[in-house]
């Protein structure tokens, strides 16, 4: 796509700068995970999120999943995850999603929105997740422990189809774009 996803343009700043102040509403620290592109990207990011870097990210989404959760300070109740490559959902919704997850069922372990039935990013999970997120080897995929949790995870239906973006090439990143204009 020419630069970093992390660096495209949406909406007059960049994926990073956009999650990182939508994050912040409600979060603190926000934790920024770079791997591929680190020099280039963390100096033209906004400066109020804590910054690590995955040593080795071509062994995938996970190992960055992993290497932020990290970094999570240990009193933290639970944290929010989203890729940067799914910019798009509201302040509103991650402020939404928050308050399902301060006021949820102390069984509930995920909080996910959904719009017309899809769910999306962000997800908030529960210190247990984070945990066995860790605990995964290398070759298995975070969805796996989203999955093994659905009797444990709260829907929070939204009206915010930016929820459902996930911009992995060029047309997805134009229609992007159609849309927010």
């Amino acid at each position: 796509m020419g630069s970093p996803k992390a660096l495209l343009e949406y909406r007059g700043e960049t994926f990073l700068d956009r999650l990182i102040r939508v994050f912040s509403t409600v979060a603190d620290p926000v934790i920024v995970v770079l791997g591929y592109h680190a020099a280039t990207i963390r100096p033209r990011a906004h400066s109020r999120a804590h910054f690590v870097v995955n040593p080795d990210p071509d062994r995938g989404q996970l190992s960055s999943l992993q290497t932020g959760l990290a970094a999570v300070p240990p009193a933290a109740e639970g944290f929010f995850f989203s890729p940067v490559d799914c910019p798009a959902a509201e302040p509103e919704t991650v402020a939404r999603v928050f308050e399902a997850f301060a006021r949820r069922d102390p069984a509930t372990l995920l909080v996910v929105p959904q719009f017309q039935g899809g769910h999306g990013h962000p997800v908030f999970a529960a210190k247990p997740i984070m945990e066995e997120l860790l605990a995964l080897p290398p070759t298995a995929q975070a969805r796996q422990v989203v999955h093994a949790h659905k009797s444990q995870t709260q829907y929070v239906d939204v009206d915010d189809p930016g929820i459902l973006a996930d911009i992995d090439d060029l047309d997805a990143y134009r229609r992007l774009l159609t849309k927010a204009q």
